[in-house]
């Protein structure tokens, strides 16, 4: 199993204003230029106009050389209607598959449906692999412990220097089993707030000749092994992303973001947007 770790590209609340969707267009092609490959979107954005956005800015590219993720709601989460939400994503897209198709949240269809129906279009090459978005660790044994369900890929959480509930036991967790884990959210703007520009953090940025929010970014990719999705409505935040990636965080400097958004010491309920 393939892993996805890295720097990929958020598309929550873009292609809802046509005055921006020229913008929008512009930052998803420099990404793609500029070696980012992963894009992330759902039918929940701005229902279906975020995925019909993405399927014109991909037009001429290889789609082989890109990897689309998208979600369905949790109330189209049995075999019929995952069907039906994946054949309408699809077309926004302009693609005959998804490389990754995720669960948005918990519902209440059983989650033996819902994989099942998932396994019928991974069979069909629908979809390259599927997984869950919003699921903490019970959530995933739960998961686990049903037919297929091992064959989960990947979690899609809420992980920035805000919330940090994750890495106290879903994080190893999910290393343990080899299920990717996708952050979103690395400047927490989706929740309407930013996180807080501590005198740490700009001591940091300074050091680095770089902006608070890129060390936000850098350090949410500081150990390799997640991917992290931050949206990216102009090229010049595109721009700004793909610098954070050559940030290297010393252990001092991890040590002072430590000390203004400690690690956590006990298990936190599941933060999500």
């Amino acid at each position: 199993m393939m892993d996805i770790t890295g720097l990929g590209m958020g598309t929550w609340n873009m292609g809802e204003d046509p005055q921006k969707k020229k913008d929008e267009i512009s930052a998803i092609r420099y990404g793609l230029d500029n070696g980012i490959s992963i894009i992330d979107t759902a039918e929940m954005y701005g229902e279906g106009k975020s995925e019909s956005l993405i399927g014109q800015a991909l037009e001429g590219y290889d789609r082989t050389k890109v990897y689309l993720i998208s979600k369905f709601y949790p109330y189209h989460a049995t075999p019929g209607l995952e069907r039906k939400s994946l054949e309408a994503s699809l077309k926004r897209l302009k693609t005959d598959y998804l490389d990754l198709y995720l669960l948005h949240w918990r519902g209440s269809h059983r989650l033996s449906d819902t994989i099942r129906g998932l396994e019928e279009l991974k069979k069909e090459g629908l979809i390259k692999n599927w997984g869950v978005s919003n699921f903490d660790t019970d959530d995933m044994k739960e998961l686990f412990s049903l037919p297929d369900g091992k064959k989960c890929f990947a979690n899609e959480d809420l992980y920035n220097l805000d919330h940090r509930g994750v890495e106290y036991d879903l994080l190893p967790w999910q290393e343990k089993k080899h299920v990717n884990f996708i952050g979103y959210s690395p400047f927490n703007s989706g929740k309407g707030d930013s996180i807080r520009i501590t005198h740490n953090l700009k001591e940091v940025a300074r050091a680095h000749g770089a902006t608070p929010h890129q060390i936000m970014l850098a350090w949410v990719l500081r150990n390799g092994k997640i991917l992290s999705i931050p949206k990216a409505g102009k090229v010049s935040h595109v721009k700004d992303n793909l610098a954070a990636q050559d940030i290297q965080l010393s252990e001092d400097e991890l040590r002072l973001i430590n000390a203004d958004f400690p690690q956590p010491t006990k298990k936190e309920p599941l933060d999500m947007i």
